[in-house]
């Protein structure tokens, strides 16, 4: 019987692409993978440290995963991922059940960490591969076509890293320095992905859109990828704002199959704060894109990160935060108390907003938004929509769940629909960030 591994995956997209190259990586090495930690002999935890909560439920998990190795000697357990990076030794030394500690540039090593393991040694490995002038092939090329298909969609990561360090942000200490891959080792994995099924790729980076290869950049590869034949739904996150221009904003709204979906993080609403950040940016520049890009193509969908309770931060500037919202309307956010992550210059800097204030902020930022997304959705109620059907609802029987281009969830109900067909939809109902909607096809056939 071949050995099971169990992995689970915190935080980003990044490190959902990372454990997808693990499976890989272990299945090449004989293991399947498993959905159950209890019968797994191989457990590796894939960490994510931008915030402090996901940091935290690692040790906590980690302290669970501790009783199943007392019942179970052999088991061997992996800390991966950018938790891992920045702690290191300590995790080792702190927790004596893990048997190795790897960062993220070190994953396609797992048969040689694990041969060093059942060799009984602890294993350390967080060192950074090595690049030339900023380009590096971190997918090693015999691993290029090998990558992971889950369902209808498949994540390449393009670059890593980032050089930008927001004084707030751990990434460049925990992924380190920015780096992008060549050309074709990219679109070559793009094909071999199509090829095997993929409808739908996201291009990952830390500052995605920051790609670059000598005189070639993500515009240009970003062009090249809309162009493989039978790839109907492209992606990408996360792009910055510093590095987004209109010649982007023209090239979305000119191809079709790159959806109308932007993940743009602003962070905040005062110049002053983002300065205080290292954002690079002012608030207005930032407007000026968003503004460009919806006058040339109204149906795009923006989402966006943004941090309340930055050291300093005033009421006053705080409400400039909420007037950001309210202009953009944003299709979703993803709000955070500020918390002080480890080598950052934030760090430094004295956490002088109380966490009862913070928590404040954050709930008002939380129901304007809920508000706007209210008034925001209802508009989709009667709109036809094309749908990715990407799984099978797990409440409905014989109702499949799919994604709009930009990006909303939607149910379609009574359809003989299967993973990867892109169908039309008229949109019936709307409910929190939820659309139900019904085939265009069946809707004709009931009214005639």
């Amino acid at each position: 019987m071949k050995p099971k591994a169990y992995i689970q995956t915190f935080g980003c997209q990044m490190n959902e692409h990372d454990s997808y190259r693990m499976m890989e990586v272990l299945g090449a090495e004989g293991y399947d993978l498993t959905p159950e930690v209890d019968d797994a002999s191989l457990i590796v935890l894939n960490t994510c440290s931008v915030r402090e909560n996901p940091e935290n439920k690692v040790y906590s998990q980690l302290g669970r995963l501790r009783r199943l190795k007392q019942q179970n000697p052999e088991l061997i357990i992996g800390v991966g991922g950018c938790v891992a990076q920045q702690e290191g030794e300590a995790i080792l030394k702190r927790e004596k059940a893990v048997d190795m500690v790897f960062g993220p540039d070190n994953f396609m090593r797992l048969p040689e960490m694990l041969a060093q393991v059942r060799g009984g040694q602890r294993v350390l490995m967080t060192k950074w591969l090595p690049r030339d002038k900023q380009v590096q092939n971190f997918i090693p090329e015999e691993w290029v076509e090998r990558g992971h298909v889950e369902g209808c969609k498949a994540y390449i990561a393009i670059t890593k890293g980032c050089d930008n360090f927001c004084t707030f942000c751990v990434v460049p200490f925990t992924r380190g320095r920015e780096a992008s891959r060549e050309p074709e080792n990219i679109l070559r994995e793009a094909r071999d992905l199509v090829s095997r099924g993929a409808r739908e790729i996201w291009l990952l980076g830390q500052n995605v859109n920051s790609y670059r290869v000598h005189d070639y950049g993500f515009h240009e590869l970003l062009e090249d990828v809309s162009s493989i034949p039978g790839l109907p739904r492209i992606r990408f996150t996360s792009p910055h704002p510093n590095d987004w221009n209109n010649r982007l904003s023209d090239l979305m709204a000119a191809r079709a199959n790159i959806c109308n979906h932007l993940h743009l993080p602003f962070q905040a609403g005062s110049d002053r704060v983002l300065h205080l950040m290292n954002r690079q940016h002012t608030i207005e520049e930032y407007l000026d894109k968003i503004r460009y890009m919806r006058s040339i193509n109204p149906a795009m969908e923006i989402t966006t990160d943004l941090i309340v309770g930055f050291p300093t931060e005033t009421e006053a500037e705080f409400e400039t935060t909420l007037r950001v919202l309210e202009e953009v309307e944003f299709s979703q956010i993803f709000p955070f108390k500020y918390s002080p992550r480890p080598k950052t210059k934030a760090a430094k800097m004295e956490d002088d907003v109380p966490r009862r204030v913070k928590e404040e902020r954050l709930a008002r930022v939380i129901a304007l938004q809920d508000a706007i997304n209210a008034r925001r959705i209802a508009r989709s109620v009667g709109a036809l929509e094309e749908v990715l059907i990407d799984s099978a609802n797990p409440k409905q029987r014989g109702a499949m769940n799919g994604r709009t281009g930009g990006n909303r969830p939607v149910t379609v109900p009574g359809a003989h629909l299967e993973v990867g067909d892109l169908v039309q939809v008229r949109i019936t109902a709307a409910s929190g960030h939820w659309l139900t909607g019904e085939l265009v096809e069946e809707a004709a056939a009931a009214s005639s």
